[in-house]
C-alpha cells in the first residue's frame, strides 16, 4: 500500500489507468502495475478490454441505471430484503469455501490455514455479527433533548446513501472487497462490486459465483483492468469505498471530488513496531514474525519496521533465526506454509529494497517461484528506500534508537501510520506511545489481531486513510445520519413558540433566552435516585396521612 521506487507496480493497488474526466481537465492517472499479469475477467456483468471507450461507458451507464432504478424502487430499504441478501452471501461463503481456498492458493500460494483465518472465517463471522445486530442498528436513534424540545420528536434516521462503489485490493482479494460490501448491503444501499484484476482467479470467482447469490440489479459485479476502472470512476456514485495504495487513493479521492462524492479510503503506510527490553523475547519475536510473514508480508497492517536498542536488535536477530527454523525447517523454500509474492513486478521491487542496510537473516530468492526468503535487515538509515516506502513483502528492517522517547520522536517525524505496535511489559511505556503518537490503530504486545475485533473501528488517518469500518462502524460508514425533528400543531406548543414571531419585544426575547439556555443535564444515575426518593417520600406522607385519618376516626368513636 505504498508508492514504488521503480513504479512498475503499486504494492496494494490493483487499478492502473489513464483517463480524463469528460467535463473537467482533471486527469485520472493510475499507472500500470504489471505488464501482462493483470488479465481482466470477462463476464456478462463485466466489460472487455477490447471494447471501445464508448462501449465501455454504455455498459457502465446501463449497470448504474439498473442499480439506480432498483434503489429508487425502495427494494433495498426493506430490512427483510437486506437480511435475506446477507444470509445468501453467508451461504455463498459456506457452500464455496473449497473454491475460495483454491482461488487464493492459485493467486498467492496462500496456505489453507491462513486463508481460513483471514478470509473465509473472517467473512462468515462478519456477516453473522451484522445479522445478530441489524435489527438494533437500523432503528432510529433518539438522542437526549433540551428543555426547548422536550415535547418534540427528535431522531437520527439511518438513511442509505444510494448506489455505492466498492473497490477491492489484491492482497486479501475477497475479505477486503466483500466485508465492506456486506456493510453496504446492511445499510440499505445498492452496491457496484469491483474486484481486483491482479488476483485474477479470485476475481473470476467473484464474477461467476456472487451473482448466483445476490440480486443482480442491486449488486452488480464489474470486472476488468485499468481502462475499465478509469471509465468507472467517471460515473457518479453516492459513495466510494476504496482499499489500496495511498497514491491511488489520492486519485480516487480526486475523481470523487468531481461530484462531491463522500469516500472511505483504506490505505497503508509504514507501521512501526517498538520493542522494549522488558519483553519476554521469544513470544514477542513469534508474534512480530507471524504478523510480518502472513500472506508473505503483503498485508497493510504488517509490522513494517522495528525500532529498538542495539542490544535488543542483536537478541531479536538471534531469536528470529531459531523461530524461522522452527516454523519452516532448514529449507524454507520447500515449506508449504509461506506464501509467494503476487507477481514479478512486485518481486523485482522487493529485491531492490533488499539492497538497503545489511542482511542479518535470510536474503535468498528464486525468481521462477517469486520466492523471497524471510529477510531481516540491520544498519538501515532513515532515508534508505526501504524506510521511505511501504514494503509489502517478507522483509523486516531494524532501525536502532536509544530510548522509547527517540522512537516516539522518529514515528512522529513521519506520516501517520495505519497502526503502531508496541511490545513492552510496562503499562506506563505503552501509555506513552498511545498518548503521544497518532495512528489509525494501536496494538500492544500483539500484531494484526486488533483487525479482528469487530467492536473496534478499523481505518487509517492522514496518508494511511480516512474513514473506518468493521461491525457497527461499517454500517455507519455506509449510512447517512439524517437529523429529524417532529413537532405537533397543538395550541399549547404554538403558544410557547409564539415568542419568536414579530413584533419583537424585550419580554419575548427574555422568554426565548430562558427556553434556549443550555443547561447541564442531570445524570440519569442521580435522576433515578431522585425519583425513587421522591416516590418514597410521597408514599411515606400518604401512609402517615392514612394512619392519622384512621387514628382520628377511632378517637371519634
Amino acid at each position: 500500500m505504498g508508492d514504488n521506487v521503480t513504479k512498475p507496480f503499486d504494492s496494494d493497488s490493483d487499478h492502473s489507468n489513464v483517463a480524463k474526466d469528460r467535463t473537467t481537465s482533471t486527469v485520472i492517472d493510475i499507472e500500470p502495475e504489471t505488464e501482462s499479469e493483470s488479465p481482466s475477467v470477462p463476464t456478462p456483468a463485466s466489460t472487455s478490454l477490447f471494447q471501445s471507450e464508448s462501449d465501455i461507458m454504455a455498459n457502465f451507464d446501463d449497470t448504474l441505471q439498473r442499480a439506480r432504478l432498483a434503489f429508487a424502487s425502495g427494494k433495498t430499504r426493506n430490512v427483510s430484503f437486506r437480511r435475506k441478501q446477507l444470509e445468501n452471501l453467508l451461504r455463498c461463503y459456506e457452500e464455496n469455501e473449497c473454491d475460495i481456498i483454491s482461488a487464493l492458493e492459485a493467486d498467492l500460494r496462500r496456505p489453507k490455514q491462513e486463508s481460513l483465518i483471514v478470509e473465509t472465517e473472517f467473512m462468515k463471522n462478519d456477516i453473522k455479527h451484522i445479522l445478530y445486530h441489524l435489527s438494533d442498528w437500523v432503528k432510529a436513534e433518539k438522542p437526549s433533548k433540551s428543555i426547548i424540545n422536550v415535547m418534540d420528536d427528535v431522531q437520527i434516521y439511518n438513511d442509505p446513501f444510494g448506489v455505492v462503489l466498492v473497490i477491492g485490493a489484491w492482497n486479501y482479494p475477497l475479505q477486503l472487497l466483500l466485508v465492506p460490501v456486506a456493510s453496504a448491503i446492511a445499510a440499505g444501499n445498492c452496491v457496484v462490486i469491483k474486484p481486483s484484476e491482479i488476483a485474477a482467479n479470485c476475481a473470476k470467482f467473484i464474477a461467476e459465483v456472487i451473482p448466483k447469490y445476490l440480486d443482480n440489479d442491486c449488486y452488480p459485479v464489474v470486472c476488468g483492468g485499468p481502462s475499465e476502472t478509469a471509465e468507472l470512476l467517471k460515473q457518479r456514485f453516492d459513495y466510494i469505498f476504496y482499499t489500496g495504495s495511498t497514491r491511488v487513493g489520492k486519485i480516487i479521492h480526486a475523481a470523487a471530488n468531481q461530484h462531491l462524492t463522500p469516500t472511505t479510503l483504506e490505505l497503508g503506510g509504514k507501521s512501526p513496531c517498538y520493542i522494549d527490553k522488558s519483553v519476554e523475547l521469544r513470544t514477542a519475536v513469534k508474534r512480530i514474525l507471524w504478523g510480518k510473514l502472513i500472506n508473505c508480508g503483503q498485508t497493510c497492517i504488517a509490522p513494517d519496521y522495528i525500532l529498538c536498542s542495539k542490544e535488543m536488535q542483536d537478541k531479536f536477530v538471534a531469536e528470529a533465526k531459531d523461530v524461522l527454523k522452527e516454523w519452516y525447517g532448514d529449507n524454507i523454500q520447500s515449506s508449504p506454509d509461506l506464501s509467494r509474492v503476487i507477481n514479478s513486478g512486485n518481486f523485482q521491487r522487493l529485491l531492490g529494497l533488499m539492497k538497503s542496510g545489511r542482511i542479518a537473516v535470510g536474503g535468498k530468492y528464486d525468481a521462477s517461484e517469486r520466492y523471497i526468503e524471510p529477510t531481516i535487515l540491520v544498519d538501515v538509515k532513515p532515508h534508505d528506500p526501504i524506510m521511505e516506502e511501504e514494503i509489502f513483502g517478507p522483509i523486516l528492517p531494524i532501525y536502532t534508537v536509544e530510548s522509547a522517547y527517540d522512537a516516539i520522536k522518529f514515528i512522529n517525524a513521519r506520516e501517520k501510520p495505519l497502526v503502531i505496535y508496541v511490545f513492552s511489559n510496562s503499562n506506563k511505556l505503552v501509555k506513552e506511545f498511545k498518548s503521544n503518537t497518532t495512528s489509525g490503530g494501536f496494538c500492544s504486545n500483539e500484531t494484526i489481531m486488533h483487525c479482528g475485533v469487530d467492536v473496534l473501528p478499523f481505518g487509517g488517518v492522514g496518508m494511511s486513510g480516512m474513514g473506518s469500518y468493521h461491525g457497527k462502524y461499517g454500517f455507519d460508514t455506509f449510512t447517512h445520519k439524517k437529523s429529524c425533528l417532529g413537532k405537533d400543531l397543538s395550541a399549547f406548543g404554538e403558544k410557547l413558540a409564539s415568542a419568536r414571531y414579530p413584533p419583537y419585544s424585550d419580554r419575548k426575547g427574555s422568554f426565548l433566552s430562558f427556553l434556549l439556555r443550555k443547561r447541564r443535564p442531570l445524570p440519569n444515575f442521580y435522576l433515578t435516585h431522585v425519583l425513587a426518593i421522591g416516590l418514597g417520600v410521597g408514599l411515606t406522607v400518604l401512609a402517615n396521612y392514612y394512619l392519622q385519618v384512621r387514628k382520628g376516626k377511632l378517637l371519634s368513636r
